[in-house]
């Protein structure tokens, strides 16, 4: 199965998104603790590791653990806002490097929109310059959006673009905004969209899409907003194939193993056919309604066959119908797989030197906040 592992390589960012859900700490990598990192992978029996941060290309030693990640026999991607990929240099370097994926991330193709997201101007002309030098180097490029206020009624629109002007983006992904952590929690009121916002220009996305061959995932969306694409949940894939996630974050969480894909349901959804591979309402910050969930009366098993029986899911092993009913049913009495906390190592380090960074990047970053008309998150501080 496709587990596939996060390394938040920094966490701090040459943008300044309102929503962002992991802005800078006083913790910082340095190629030998990420190496750390990518063995706890490979000793997991790991499929691929994710390259994430904040801005993850901001790390100077970025092509070195790439390299050493795909050394160690795992898939490597990215996730980032493309301003240095932007750099036909630097591309060339991620390409040698052996990256296999890039996720790109693009909020909105109306520049006054972006700029308003990102805090900064000119922000799309380099993510489509990332992306044509990705794709020129045989760098497979995925374009990412993270769904918000500002561009829910539009993300038909961005997908229209793409498939007009980047013509080789062969696949797409919507994140639906967490509220729970970072800027995001605190500039809900800004940021966060009802479900009904959405809906509309999402199912016009991913109709587009299926039309013209593109393969697509939403993630953190509920199945009664995802119409005929339930298969296309993020969360109901990874119930319904069994996956975990371990994310090692650079911050005071450090190491969290992710096996548990269900969050908030409505009282409805009990009646609902689709409910045991729903992944329901992702909301720890109190941010949605639940109120928007209605239970759906719909055959599951033709969704759980597309997700089974996908020809472009190489990463997990073909298996029956009933194979998969009976393990399945192995995990809903808890006789299956058991999800614990992982044992990982530690995630990067506090130093004087990096606390001293924080510090000048918080008082940078309170006044882009206060230009900006947003709230500036909760200062991190260590747990317990």
């Amino acid at each position: 199965m496709a587990n596939l592992g996060y390394i938040q390589v920094v966490r701090h960012c040459n943008h300044f998104c309102g929503f962002c859900s992991n802005p800078t700490t006083p913790y910082t990598h340095t190629l030998a603790s990420m190496q750390v990192l990518v063995d706890d992978f490979v000793r997991r029996g790991y499929f691929g590791v994710i390259l994430t941060g904040g801005e993850p290309t901001l790390h100077p030693e970025l092509p070195e653990i790439a390299a050493y990640a795909a050394r160690q026999g795992l898939h490597v991607r990215m996730i980032t806002n493309g301003s240095r990929l932007a750099d036909p240099a630097f591309a060339r370097a991620m390409a040698a490097a052996g990256l296999q994926i890039v996720h790109v991330s693009v909020y909105s193709v109306r520049p006054e929109v972006e700029a308003r997201l990102r805090g900064c101007e000119g922000t799309l002309d380099r993510a489509f310059a990332a992306i044509d030098n990705a794709l020129g180097l045989g760098v497979e490029v995925n374009i990412n959006c993270v769904i918000n206020r500002h561009n829910a009624d539009h993300l038909d629109d961005n997908v229209r673009y793409f498939l007009k002007e980047h013509p080789r983006v062969r696949h797409f992904v919507w994140n639906n905004l967490d509220p729970s952590m970072g800027r995001a929690e605190v500039n809900q009121d800004q940021f966060t969209p009802r479900l009904a916002d959405f809906e509309a220009s999402l199912g016009r996305a991913m109709r587009l899409l299926h039309r013209g061959g593109r393969s697509f995932r939403v993630e953190k969306v509920p199945l009664c907003y995802m119409g005929e694409f339930a298969w296309a949940s993020t969360e109901t894939r990874k119930i319904v194939k069994g996956e975990e996630r371990i994310v090692h974050f650079l911050d005071a969480k450090q190491t969290v193993r992710q096996t548990d894909w269900e969050h908030r349901y409505a009282p409805g959804c009990a009646a609902c056919s689709l409910r045991p591979i729903c992944g329901g309402l992702f909301d720890r910050g109190d941010a949605y309604d639940p109120a928007e969930l209605a239970p759906q009366f719909v055959d599951p098993e033709p969704v759980v066959r597309a997700i089974l029986e996908d020809p472009r899911d190489p990463s997990f092993s073909r298996v029956s119908l009933a194979q998969w009913q009976a393990a399945f049913s192995d995990r809903a009495r808890g006789t299956g797989p058991q999800g614990q906390v992982a044992d990982g190592p530690a995630v990067g380090e506090r130093s004087p030197q990096g606390e001293r960074l924080y510090a000048a990047r918080r008082r940078a970053e309170a006044r882009k906040a206060e230009a900006l008309g947003v709230a500036m998150e909760r200062p991190e501080r260590d747990e317990g």
